[in-house]
């Protein structure tokens, strides 16, 4: 069982007008930015129903690429995330999508700088909390309401446990969890969910582990 995080209480400290619009939104793109691990060169963003009809309006344009630039909920930059994106040199297109998605607050984000890409599928659900549906085509379940751990690696027999085994090692203890895979024995990722912010050791190590691709940290509380 998941108890509800504070912001579903009593919502976000957040530049406005809207938690769900603009909160939650730049929660999402901060979601894509930790994954990508850099400053983004390119971002492409697709939003669906009501993201898709009133952004502008609502200001969730601003707020994705706020969060795209690493800006918190409350962070006075916010409105000025268009100049601040153009001043680094970071392209991005912002369209509208077609079709039903889980949520009427819903975006896909892509992103790339150098060989790095990440993409992110992520809804908005109401007083600046979120659920993140898909992380690289995997999918994912997360909230952002905790220090998450993504994890690519192959599917190799040993792997979870030996992925598991380092992060009780490390004493972090793991509120949520979550293994999926794209076909046997071919590309998977782990989600863990923790307590506290993963220690760089601990980052460091499965790194190190064979079957390991890639390890981000997401901290978007």
């Amino acid at each position: 069982m998941r108890f509800k995080h504070v912001f579903s209480i009593i919502g976000p400290v957040m530049v406005g007008p809207s938690s769900s619009h603009t909160a939650g939104a730049a929660r999402i793109g901060r979601v894509a930015r930790q994954l990508l691990g850099c400053s983004p060169e390119e971002a492409e963003i697709t939003l669906y129903g009501s993201f898709a009809e009133t952004y502008s309006g609502h200001g969730t344009d601003l707020a994705l690429l706020g969060g795209l630039l690493d800006y918190d909920t409350d962070d006075a930059r916010i409105p000025d995330a268009f100049a601040e994106a153009e001043r680094l040199g970071m392209r991005y297109d912002i369209r509208v999508g077609t079709g039903v998605m889980p949520h009427p607050n819903f975006a896909e984000i892509t992103l790339r700088a150098g060989s790095r890409e990440a993409n992110v599928q992520g809804a908005s659900i109401g007083g600046g909390n979120i659920e993140i549906h898909s992380i690289n085509g995997f999918d994912a379940g997360c909230t952002g309401n905790y220090p998450t751990l993504v994890i690519a690696h192959q599917d190799q027999v040993g792997v979870i446990a030996s992925i598991t085994g380092m992060v009780s090692a490390s004493g972090l203890n793991i509120g949520f969890m979550n293994v999926a895979r794209k076909a046997r024995s071919g590309a998977a990722m782990t989600i863990i969910e923790g307590d506290r912010v993963p220690p760089d050791e601990l980052v460091e190590s499965l790194h190190k582990l064979p079957s390991v691709e890639n390890v981000s940290v997401i901290d978007v509380r």
